[in-house]
């Protein structure tokens, strides 16, 4: 009976970690395409940045998603961890030859370590601009702050004038497409959403999902650097 509650215990986390994690996944879709809007892809971009960074930071709505958001992000690395632990836990000797899986990616075995590269990532992100927002650390000198807000595109623009700056995104965020390429399809296999006709379907998407996510992201970087 002890053994079939750990396995119950154990299927839980990797439910809660998979819904949390296409939440998360969702919703850096949405991120990326705010972040885009830095780049002058229209003529108008600087007021778009603006104008949906203001709603971003006063709707209602959007404010009690930024809460589960956190909640989300903070469950999926705790049970991440957790089940790290546990499987460390059950095999303390590596297996000699290693086994092979439809569903992972080479890049399994480096999901905690692809993690701890986010979670540095979301540390200088949030120290930058969140915590900002939420008057939990000073603004960067010179920031200014029109109508009651923080003027987020400049601070974005003095932040990617630096190339140091530049070049550690660029590195943290490809750290964070390797785990997104195996992270989709795993949120997909933990639900049990196996099957040799869409499974395919469904790490092909993943590829494609976290390529074009990696490379929007570092698009901006990229184009400070050499433009």
């Amino acid at each position: 009976m002890r053994k079939t509650d750990v396995k119950l215990s154990s299927l839980s986390k990797k439910y809660f970690m998979a819904f949390a994690g296409l939440f998360l996944i969702s919703f850096l879709v949405v991120h990326l395409g705010i972040n885009l809007f830095i780049l002058p892809i229209t003529a108008d971009h600087e007021l778009i940045f603006a104008d949906a960074v203001h709603f971003m930071s006063t709707n209602p709505l959007i404010k009690v998603m930024e809460v589960v958001l956190f909640g989300g992000f903070i469950l999926h690395a705790i049970l991440g961890v957790i089940l790290q632990l546990q499987n460390w836990n059950a095999r303390p000797v590596g297996y000699k030859v290693s086994q092979k899986s439809q569903v992972y990616s080479p890049f399994t075995r480096f999901m905690i370590h692809t993690g701890i590269i986010i979670f540095v990532f979301l540390i200088i992100h949030f120290m930058n601009f969140y915590f900002v927002k939420m008057g939990w650390a000073e603004p960067p000198q010179g920031a200014h702050i029109v109508e009651g807000q923080h003027d987020f595109y400049n601070m974005a623009l003095n932040l990617f004038s630096s190339p140091f700056y530049c070049i550690l995104y660029i590195v943290l965020i490809m750290g964070l497409g390797f785990h997104l390429h195996h992270a989709f399809q795993s949120a997909f296999q933990s639900l049990g959403l196996n099957h040799p006709t869409y499974t395919p379907v469904i790490k092909v998407i993943g590829t494609i999902y976290s390529v074009l996510v990696t490379f929007g992201f570092i698009s901006i970087p990229l184009y400070f650097l050499f433009v």
